[in-house]
């Protein structure tokens, strides 16, 4: 069963530019992580929404161990400073019950 982890981040309209730059520039490892599916990031469209950083992972042991690796601390070194981000987000966790997509 597929998993999926949505982090939740509440970005100030004045980082936004920088939060969506420094994921364009992102090294990319998680990409090279077991079990790692894909991932998408959503800008919301509204001024007062927050992004929402979907992981899709093949279990949750998968997630677990890229929390835990190098690459996982790697990636998160030099964040925006902490008046970048407003009240609120966080991580929420799902297992995959139904999915659905167009054919090719």
């Amino acid at each position: 069963m597929q998993y999926v982890v949505a982090n939740r981040v509440s970005v100030k309209a004045e980082y936004r530019a920088e939060f969506e730059a420094r994921f364009q520039k992102r090294a990319g490892e998680v990409d090279k992580q077991p079990g790692f599916v894909r991932m998408e990031v959503l800008r919301p469209v509204n001024d007062d929404g927050v992004y929402v950083v979907l992981t899709h992972w093949a279990d949750q042991a998968a997630f677990e161990a890229w929390m835990k690796s190098d690459d996982f601390k790697a990636a998160h070194t030099n964040p925006l400073p902490k008046e970048a981000f407003g009240e609120g987000g966080g991580l929420e966790r799902h297992e995959v019950v139904i999915s659905a997509e167009t054919a090719p």
